[in-house]
């Protein structure tokens, strides 16, 4: 006599039994897998913006360029600020391989900037006279928000060009001929302000003023405080190694040599790790989310015990009713983790929009997003469908 084989469920069965426990209790499942949502969330969006943010970074580095080099003072060997020579400029300028050279000079005393006359001395609100040559602009890969940059004829007389942070905290929104500022105690007429300058922070928070007219109006001493150099790219680690004795023969020691574009990358660097601080929070919660769905499959099981015992008595085998709860477990977990996607995704293009940084979602985090809540899934029910495979007929149909 032929012996009879249990009916087998195909993957179709196997989602529509599984997914019983999703219809008959939605609310319980929705918020089991809003846990699972929050965590890969928190994840996807801490990797998308991430990348978001690097991806500007190089958008911003491959516009402004990573050859360009800063020269300014340092410590003298008795602890006090150096000073570069009155000629530093021109000689970094002669050097073999140097594309562009440009410079700004710290207007020493009392060249505070102000609104107007009005406002206590107190108040500088950390603002900075320079005086500035007319090719800094083209030098730096600095851009003009609004107004016109120092030309040949401005530059000799009291006229300023302000950085962003300076224009926003004098309060002023453009440039025009009616707008003036107090620099050193001079009305100076602004003819410009900058956009924000990414490898030349110092200028944000600055007033610039043409060299000539600084000397003339506001007892500038033309010592350079900081050169900007352009090296062609082949000769950039050569010119770096040759600039400090360069720009000051006699104590090239006393002279600092930076490269702006190894700042902006240890600062996203930074801003890497910290990502990855948050990423690890994004995991616990993800952790935490898995308890969840745990917890509601453990008390999914022991609600339904005659439901089991029924299907038990029926002819299925403890390895469909271990298949049945290990499927919910799994489509629950699936449904959060795709929430959880559109969400992080959702945010990302938000954050990097208002940033008016492109968006970029790196294919592997989706998807690595998706096979984790899978995981978290497949261990979060393996207890409680092997618990309630365990079960047999008799004691589970005998439950009140």
């Amino acid at each position: 006599m032929t012996a009879l084989a249990p009916a087998r469920l195909g993957p179709r069965d196997v989602l529509r039994v599984g997914g019983v426990g999703l219809r008959t209790r939605p609310m319980r499942a929705f918020l089991s897998a809003l846990g699972i949502a929050i965590g890969i969330a928190a994840m996807m969006s801490v990797v998308g913006i991430s990348s978001s943010s690097g991806a500007e970074l190089d958008r911003t580095l491959s516009a402004l360029g990573t050859n360009l080099l800063t020269v300014g003072p340092g410590r003298t060997i008795l602890g006090d600020d150096a000073e570069l020579p009155l000629d530093a400029e021109a000689m970094i300028g002669r050097m073999d391989g140097i594309g562009a050279v440009s410079a700004i000079g710290r207007v020493g005393g009392d060249a505070k900037v102000y609104r107007s006359e009005r406002i206590p001395d107190v108040q500088t609100n950390g603002i900075v006279a320079y005086a500035a040559r007319t090719d800094l602009l083209d030098t730096v890969g600095a851009t003009i928000h609004s107004g016109a940059w120092l030309n040949a004829a401005t530059e000799r007389f009291p006229a300023v060009v302000l950085g962003s942070r300076t224009a926003q905290r004098l309060g002023i929104g453009a440039a025009g001929p009616d707008t003036q500022v107090v620099v050193g105690g001079v009305r100076c007429t602004v003819v410009g302000v900058l956009d924000p300058v990414p490898l030349a922070e110092e200028l944000d928070s600055a007033a610039l003023v043409g060299w000539p007219a600084a000397a003339r109006w506001l007892g500038f001493d033309e010592h350079p405080t900081t050169v900007y150099t352009r090296p062609d790219e082949s000769s950039l680690a050569s010119v770096r190694g040759r600039l400090a004795a360069t720009a000051n023969p006699s104590a090239p020691n006393e002279v600092d040599v930076s490269r702006p574009s190894d700042a902006l990358a240890a600062k996203q660097a930074t801003s890497q790790a910290f990502a990855g601080l948050l990423l690890g929070v994004g995991a616990v919660a993800l952790l935490v989310g898995g308890v969840g769905v745990a917890n509601t499959m453990v008390i999914s099981v022991l609600e339904r015990r005659p439901e089991v015992g029924l299907r038990r008595s029926l002819g299925a085998t403890r390895g469909q009713i271990r298949t049945q709860f290990l499927a919910e477990s799994l489509l629950l977990s699936a449904l959060g983790g795709a929430g959880g996607l559109l969400i992080g995704a959702a945010v990302t293009a938000g954050y990097a929009t208002y940033k008016a940084w492109p968006v970029v979602v790196p294919p592997w985090a989706p998807a690595g997003g998706l096979a984790a809540t899978l995981a978290i899934g497949a261990v979060a029910g393996l207890y409680p469908a092997m618990k309630a495979a365990r079960l047999s007929p008799t004691e589970a149909l005998q439950t009140p």
